[in-house]
């Protein structure tokens, strides 16, 4: 990537660099929340925000147990502590993904049902409500970023054309990040759509 017009300014690089990086930790963020979308295969990060209560705190599935997903109708579940078998069970029950999981003693399995239309446009329009509020979080950094900016001119340490540079930057920033969820929640949106 090109060193940006704004980051070649003193005065405005770290607020640049900073708004750089909060902008990318939420499509990153966004991207998570994507993996863990349920589609009609199963995908180990379907799992992702399962916590279960091992020793007397609240962990994330993965750090228990190893989850694999064999085929696209199943997902293994195999604690590393087989006294934690209940829980994982437990945790899976508790869910709001509404799955029937099925313990033999040493390994959970979850069968992974097909979606069915309604449930497929569910989850569609779960995730556009998503996405709205990952670019309202990005217009809000774009906004602290220019404020920072319109400071920056008032307090006289940039010029007004370095002011108007770098908030065009900033929008083409923004711009770029917003279209990037947007790609990906369309990869995502076909894929949750596809029978």
């Amino acid at each position: 990537m090109a060193v940006s017009a704004i980051a070649a300014i003193p005065a405005l690089k770290d607020t640049y660099l900073q708004l750089k990086a909060r902008m990318d930790k939420g499509v990153q963020a966004f991207q998570a929340e994507l993996a863990s979308t349920r589609t009609g295969r199963a995908s180990v990060h379907m799992l992702d925000g399962i916590r279960v209560l091992a020793y007397g705190a609240e962990t994330p599935l993965n750090q228990v147990a190893q989850v694999t997903a064999p085929d696209a109708n199943l997902i293994l579940i195999q604690p590393w502590d087989p006294s934690l078998l209940a829980e994982v069970e437990k945790a899976l029950r508790a869910s709001d993904l509404g799955f029937n999981p099925q313990n033999d003693g040493k390994i959970v399995r979850v069968p992974i049902p097909p979606m069915t239309e309604e449930r497929r446009k569910d989850v569609v329009k779960h995730l556009n409500k998503e996405l709205e509020e990952r670019k309202t979080v990005i217009r809000n950094i774009r906004r602290d970023g220019n404020e920072a900016i319109k400071k920056a001119a008032k307090d006289k340490t940039i010029s007004g054309d370095e002011e108007k540079r770098a908030l065009e930057e900033i929008q083409k920033l923004t711009d770029d990040e917003i279209k990037r969820m947007d790609e990906m929640s369309k990869a995502k949106e076909k894929e949750i759509m596809q029978i």
